[in-house]
């Protein structure tokens, strides 16, 4: 892609996201992902009802009375964006593939976080860490977010779901929000990090899959290739037996997956690249709501 090209797609994605996350977004992201952290405001005398843990021992002994400390919500989220851009992210049979539709809802998130005046930053990720761009404000930043995301061509195809997170939980000190957009073709599995890493920060999952993940049509003989391993092979798709097999093997896969968000606590959301991702991202506000 040359440089004139990502140009008119970073304005496309520009101007279509920020318009979801100024018109739709705005409210509930910030219902959703505001008045996690309470930071000290002020002292004020005690009044009937208050939490006597919130007395400031220190000022009442001075004054001879009770007064109580007053806290408010932090004002300053950190957002960071946790990017799969393994290989398998290249796929898709619909308009869109995962990855365009990865970069659409990192951008969403992203406006709708600037527009919170707070921090945004970005890991790419294969089975190794392939760039950390660290969180800052404003427009400039988000728009070399999605050039990035666009263009960036990574050294590894794999996928470490877990490496990513371990990442996340050392590099970020203060507490942060964090998404991890990712088909979750994790070779190794990731409950423990994502659980020590949801305890320190604040994480959602968003999963983004294409329909033939799901279910094969019967189209006869076909080619499939692994985009991580770039092993082949041919397949049946007129056989029932086998394209029954295929789902059960994503439904029992989605099983799994489900079990270890809710293990770790963690919200999360499914999107096909046939679907509208507004609606689901929505869904993913409600839970927080």
């Amino acid at each position: 892609m040359d440089s004139s090209e990502i140009l008119k797609k970073v304005r496309k994605i520009e101007i279509k996201t920020r318009g979801l996350s100024q018109n739709i977004f705005a409210g509930q992201y910030h219902s959703a992902f505001k008045g996690r952290g309470m930071v000290f405001s002020e002292v004020r005398e005690y009044q009937y009802g208050d939490d006597v843990r919130d007395i400031d021992w220190n000022v009442t002994a001075r004054f001879h009375k009770p007064f109580v400390k007053v806290f408010e919500e932090e004002r300053e989220l950190t957002v960071m964006l946790l990017c799969d851009v393994s290989g398998s992210l290249d796929f898709g049979t619909q308009k869109v593939n995962k990855r365009d539709m990865a970069t659409e809802i990192a951008a969403t998130l992203a406006f709708s976080a600037i527009q919170n005046n707070d921090k945004i930053g970005v890991v790419f990720f294969s089975d190794k860490i392939e760039k950390y761009i660290p969180p800052k404000k404003g427009r400039k930043h988000i728009l070399y977010i999605i050039r990035e995301m666009l263009d960036f061509q990574p050294e590894s195809k794999k996928t470490d779901v877990k490496m990513a997170i371990e990442f996340l939980t050392q590099v970020m000190k203060r507490r942060c929000t964090a998404f991890i957009l990712s088909d979750f073709y994790a070779r190794s599995d990731f409950d423990n990090a994502l659980t020590i890493c949801n305890r320190k920060h604040d994480v959602a999952a968003i999963q983004i899959y294409d329909q033939r993940a799901r279910e094969l049509p019967a189209v006869g003989l076909m080619t499939v290739r692994d985009a991580e391993t770039g092993h082949e092979m041919v397949i049946d798709t007129s056989s029932k037996k086998l394209r029954m097999a295929h789902t059960a093997y994503w439904m029992g896969r989605q099983a799994q997956l489900r079990q270890t968000f809710s293990k770790s606590n963690v919200d999360h959301i499914s999107i096909s690249t046939n679907e509208d991702y507004v609606k689901k991202l929505m869904a993913l506000f409600a839970m927080r709501a």
